[in-house]
């Protein structure tokens, strides 16, 4: 059995985070840690949990005991966590916030979407889990990547659920401001930009276009629907064709037809693409959920990469559309 520990226990990530481990056939939960919850039960929180485990918040740091510790912290205390600790040379980290994902001089984290770095994350000891917004979108264009065909501009817009504002209750995430409303937020200057172009320019190192992102807030609780164009000279069947090829070992990116829903993937592991030629130009459309796919899912999932284990273990999850 693989034992983990979870730093930073109380927010969206790490509740899905432990209901996943919890019912991963391979997976001992050792510790949550919390300081602000130390000595309560994990249900206390995450109420969904209440008969599914007795185990309780710590605020210590069994990391000994463990191999391998998931970082569902604010954005900075990873970094710090790093710095201030001696950590097992045997321990795997995975971590959750922005901390690693971009590249720098002594940053031994790889990047850790599976789509994109498996071999990679099969050998590395620490991962960068991408962002929400991040994932959805650059599984909509890495194979354009990896043919050479990111050649003009790219027009993002993409909407998000609440829960990707996290657990904190804020002036916009609040139900009376949320409900029966959408805004849009960080036109243009969105984080995850950085690390899109970033995994852009691995597939396709001449890549200098701009992409043009605007996110939305939705008046829904998660998932994210990205919708995505270009121009685009191929036709249709060819478009078909290079998906179907770059993504035909990964078991969590589905191709379809249909136009698709986001309740298709909520709960689930799953990223659904859809795409359409209108002209001269190319529709791809990307949903995912963002707590699982865009978050703990996908941390799992690189879980299952480092230790050799199937890669669906743990994650045959089925969508809550119903």
């Amino acid at each position: 059995m693989i034992k983990a520990g979870i730093i930073g226990g109380a927010g969206y990530t790490a509740g899905e985070l432990i209901r996943i481990l919890l019912n991963h056939p391979q997976v001992e939960l050792v510790f949550v840690n919390s300081t602000s919850n130390a000595g309560n039960k994990l249900y206390d929180v995450h109420s969904g949990l209440l008969g599914e485990t007795e185990i309780s918040f710590t605020n210590e740091f069994p990391y000994d005991k463990i191999d391998v510790l998931f970082f569902c912290t604010a954005h900075g205390d990873t970094k710090k966590f790093m710095e201030a600790n001696d950590i097992p040379k045997h321990l795997k980290i995975i971590d959750l916030s922005t901390d690693y994902r971009h590249k720098a001089d002594g940053n031994n984290f790889v990047y850790g979407l599976p789509e994109l770095n498996k071999e990679k994350i099969k050998k590395a000891n620490y991962i960068a889990n991408p962002g929400c917004f991040a994932t959805a979108i650059q599984l909509g264009l890495l194979p354009l990547a990896k043919a050479g065909l990111l050649n003009n501009e790219i027009h993002v817009n993409a909407i998000t659920g609440s829960t990707g504002a996290g657990v904190k209750p804020s002036a916009t995430s609040h139900f009376s401001w949320r409900d029966n409303n959408i805004s849009v937020y960080k036109a243009f200057e969105h984080q995850h930009l950085t690390e899109i172009r970033q995994s852009l320019e691995q597939l396709q190192n001449d890549f200098i276009e701009e992409i043009n992102f605007i996110p939305v807030r939705g008046n829904f609780t998660r998932g994210i629907f990205v919708s995505t164009y270009l121009k685009y000279e191929g036709t249709l069947d060819d478009a078909e064709k290079l998906y179907k090829e770059y993504y035909n070992d990964s078991p969590f990116v589905t191709i379809t037809e249909k136009n698709p829903d986001l309740k298709q993937v909520v709960n689930t592991n799953k990223c659904i693409l859809h795409f359409e030629k209108h002209g001269n130009k190319l529709l791809v459309l990307s949903c995912i959920d963002n707590l699982i796919k865009g978050a703990s899912g996908q941390a799992v999932h690189n879980m299952n990469l480092i230790f050799g284990l199937e890669e669906t273990e743990g994650l045959k999850l089925k969508a809550s559309a119903f």
